[in-house]
């Protein structure tokens, strides 16, 4: 397995170069980058723009491990509002491109949400509903994401939508398409089951890993801690990736907790590479 990590873990201000050098002084062999409005991979990069990045995280010598984007928690794939839709698929497409460009086979989907409690005044779509504009926001995009050999990575996250492996599984597997996984995170699994549980049922369905640790007692977004700090069984999460022979990216997508980490943002970076050697090393269950 190798070990990466997310953008979205540095609370240092800076170019992505800097980001770049820091995660590989803490011994990081990946990096996980993210399409977003105005950050280094944006909606209106051009072709140039990307194979220069991949360049620029190639010469700080990292490897690309995926592309995430936090947009969707703006364009509800299964929203009610048809401008809300179109703009959802044509980031949907928009990413799969951007992929291609940065040389990238998989990315991070969010198909839609029922709720999101974190979102002020979130549009509540009903379930089912919810279930269908995924399956078609999904479906309409296998194509394009065929042709540019980019496999689409559903995220299981806190949207109140694909709520148990086995639905998860049955969603993915309704598209008899090898170009729709699962970008499994660790973290989200545990507030309402068992991380372990979800590999094993979602096997070599899963294209890509985030490692986030939580503790459940807390019961909202702040419960996300340190790798190793929260209730992750990691000896049984190891067990069950080696049983379904992941050899992928494992990827630490950290919510950096500001007040410990804000004179010192380096040192998340730090500890969480080395939690992560522990994790990869620690003997099965």
């Amino acid at each position: 397995m190798k070990k990466s990590i997310s953008i979205w873990s540095f609370y240092i201000k800076g170019t992505l170069e800097d980001k770049l050098v820091l995660a590989k002084e803490a011994g990081f062999e990946g990096f996980e980058i993210d399409l977003s409005e105005d950050g280094p991979v944006h909606l209106k990069s051009s072709r140039d723009d990307l194979i220069a990045i991949r360049r620029l995280v190639e010469k700080n010598g990292l490897k690309l491990s995926g592309l995430a984007t936090g947009l969707y928690w703006g364009s509800n794939a299964a929203s009610d509002n048809e401008e809300t839709l179109q703009r959802a698929a044509a980031i949907l497409n928009r990413q799969i491109e951007t992929a291609q460009h940065l040389g990238l086979d998989a990315i991070l989907v969010v198909p839609g949400s029922v709720g999101v409690d974190f979102i002020p005044g979130c549009e509540v779509v009903p379930y089912e509903r919810a279930y269908l504009r995924a399956t078609e926001f999904i479906r309409q995009a296998l194509p394009h994401a065929e042709r540019c050999g980019v496999r689409i990575g559903i995220e299981n996250v806190w949207n109140k939508f694909l709520l148990s492996p086995l639905e998860m599984r049955a969603f993915i597997d309704q598209f008899g398409s090898e170009w729709v996984g699962a970008y499994f995170d660790v973290g989200n699994a545990l507030a309402t089951g068992y991380p372990e549980h979800w590999i094993e049922i979602l096997g070599r369905r899963i294209i890509r890993v985030h490692f986030k640790d939580y503790r459940r007692a807390v019961g909202s977004v702040d419960g996300f801690c340190d790798l190793l700090s929260g209730d992750v069984d990691w000896p049984k999460v190891m067990q069950a990736l080696k049983a379904i022979s992941y050899e992928g990216w494992i990827t630490a997508e950290m919510i950096p907790p500001v007040p410990f980490y804000k004179h010192s943002p380096e040192t998340l970076i730090h500890n969480t590479a080395r939690a992560m050697a522990a994790i990869l090393h620690l003997p099965s269950a």
